[in-house]
């Protein structure tokens, strides 16, 4: 059985390290090798730490297992755009691979939409790279595609895609 949360600072060495394990294992082929085995769990672990931080004005979650392991992660927010028809950003979903296509990282994005619809959001987006291909777990979740945009990763030029839903409580 996998627990869903509210991440604390304590957990920012677990998401930090699931982070960079589904960067390698989600990317290899998208992104720069080179940058993939340039991603270090102490450098991801501060970031979080920072994100973590009380001030810091995002939502996150956890997945954790039966043995206390984070498995997963997701972030939101106000969308970081501040314009358009849509306020809310899924901004993180990460989910290491042999957790997946279990409902967890649905119920992730579930607990972000139901805390951006507490903050008094209707709407959400999510930015994804075009070529990844887990990308069509948020056309199966109702995600509209949007639009897209070029994002440098690792001295490469990729292609990020925006997926939108109009009506967060179908993501409850």
């Amino acid at each position: 059985m996998v627990l869903i949360r509210e991440a604390t600072l304590e957990d920012a060495p677990g998401i930090a390290r699931v982070h960079v394990d589904s960067w390698r294992t989600t990317y290899p082929g998208i992104v720069p090798d080179d940058y993939l085995s340039s991603l270090s769990y102490e450098r991801s672990q501060r970031r979080w730490e920072a994100f973590l931080a009380p001030t810091h004005e995002s939502y996150h979650y956890v997945a954790v297992d039966d043995s206390g392991r984070i498995v997963g992660f997701a972030s939101g927010s106000e969308n970081r755009e501040g314009t358009g028809e849509y306020s809310g950003e899924l901004t993180a979903i990460y989910l290491l691979q042999e957790y997946q296509r279990q409902g967890i990282g649905r119920r992730l994005v579930s607990a972000v939409a139901g805390r951006l619809l507490r903050e008094g959001h209707k709407s959400m987006v999510v930015w994804v790279l075009k070529d990844n291909p887990s990308r069509r777990f948020y056309e199966a979740l109702g995600g509209q595609l949007v639009k897209s945009k070029p994002i440098e990763i690792g001295g490469r030029v990729l292609e990020e895609v925006q997926y939108a839903w109009n009506d967060i409580t179908v993501l409850l």
